[in-house]
This record gives structure tokens, C-alpha cells and sequence, in this order.
């Protein structure tokens, strides 16, 4: 069985196109996204890399670090990062890890025998300040990533880790939330004194905390 949320996101040692890491010190009490990408050099992961780069803004604003990772050696994450700022208008500005022996792909469970043997699949990891993993999610090779919706959810995870809501289907930061059942109406009065909209006694929409 592979890692699921609430996991400790295992540790490990790795080179990287910004030097050799620890990555549990590295992220050092941070949100983080590991994703994993099947091989370099190859159209799909060249704009992945491209656009997670130009969302660095957005990322660091969150709190996040972001690290990329494929099995493919050192001087080839070197070389395909000149490509990746020539394609797509933009200089990688995060980690790539190398890891040309599958230790970190073993780790993570992002080698899928019955897709291919030797390649990751499209792997994200959300991991939290306390090192538990948040959000996994899994594509194919074929399929490039949806990283906008990676920033929706890491929204979500750091609202709702701080207030006692829950976030509803395609919900955007700044929409109304749920108050999540577990909490009592008494006790929701001490937390949303403005009051709530009771659609049932489970479902109780609130305006989003802080927005």
C-alpha cells in the first residue's frame, strides 16, 4: 500500500539543481508540493515546469516550498532547464530533485509497474508544516497537471486547518464556507457571531473566515 494522507512524508537525501538536501530540513516546519515528472526532456513536463515556475509568486505568498523530481541524473535537469527557460518564457526558480536510482519514487510510491517500470507517474504530494502528507493526487504520463487547482487546495487545507470549516464543491477563495459538524451550534456562536445560513442542521454555509 502506498502513503496516504495523515502519513508522515518520508524523509530523504537528495542532489538537486540548487545542491544536495535533507528534505525534512529543507521544508523546516513550511507547507510544501513535491510533484514528480516521468522523464526529462519530454514536451508535457516542459510546460509543467514552465508555468509552476511563473506561479512562484503565488506559492511563496502561501508559504510554500515546491520541489519537482524525476529519475533522470544531475547534468540532465541542468541541461533541461535551459529548454524549459527558452519554451516557456521563464527560468526555473525551484528545486529539481535527481534521482536516478528511484529511491525517492520508491519512498513516495510514484513508480507504477503496470503504467511503466521505470518512469514516475504524474505524482503531487501536499505536505504540511507538521511533515504529514495533506493531498496526493496521481496522473498519467499523458495528462499535464492542473497546478491551478493545486493552489485552490492549498487554500483550502490552510483555511480550514485554522478555522473549524470545511470547503464545498468548486469552492474559490473568498466564497462561503461550511461549518463542519463536529462543532455545536453553541460553540458556532462563539466563533461566527454574525450568524449562519442553517440549509440543514449537517449543512450551515458561513462567510469564508477573514475574507
Amino acid at each position: 500500500m502506498g502513503l496516504l494522507i495523515g502519513d508522515e512524508a518520508p524523509n530523504f537525501e537528495a542532489d538537486t539543481t540548487e545542491g544536495r538536501i535533507n528534505f525534512h530540513d529543507y521544508i523546516n516546519g513550511s507547507w510544501a508540493v513535491l510533484f514528480s515528472h516521468p522523464k526529462n526532456f519530454t514536451p508535457v513536463c516542459t510546460t509543467e515546469l514552465g508555468f509552476t515556475s511563473k506561479l512562484k509568486p503565488e506559492f511563496e505568498k502561501r508559504g510554500v516550498k515546491v520541489l519537482g523530481l524525476s529519475v533522470d541524473p544531475i547534468e540532465d535537469h541542468k541541461a533541461w532547464a535551459g529548454d524549459i527557460e527558452e519554451t516557456q518564457g521563464t527560468a526555473l526558480n525551484f528545486p529539481l530533485i535527481a534521482d536516478p536510482d528511484g529511491e525517492v519514487a520508491k519512498k513516495y510510491a510514484m513508480i507504477h509497474p503496470n503504467a511503466d517500470n521505470t518512469l514516475t507517474v504524474r505524482s503531487v504530494f501536499v505536505i504540511g508544516p507538521d511533515k504529514k502528507i495533506k493531498l496526493k493526487i496521481e496522473y498519467p504520463a499523458s495528462t499535464g497537471r492542473n497546478f491551478n487547482e493545486v493552489l485552490r487546495v492549498i487554500d483550502s487545507l490552510q483555511l480550514t486547518a485554522n478555522h473549524q470549516v470545511a470547503t464545498p464543491v468548486n469552492w474559490q477563495d473568498g466564497e462561503d464556507v461550511i461549518i463542519v459538524p463536529a462543532l455545536s451550534n453553541e460553540e458556532a456562536k462563539k466563533k461566527f457571531p454574525d450568524g449562519w445560513n442553517e440549509v440543514k442542521p449537517y449543512l450551515r454555509i458561513v462567510k469564508q473566515p477573514g475574507a
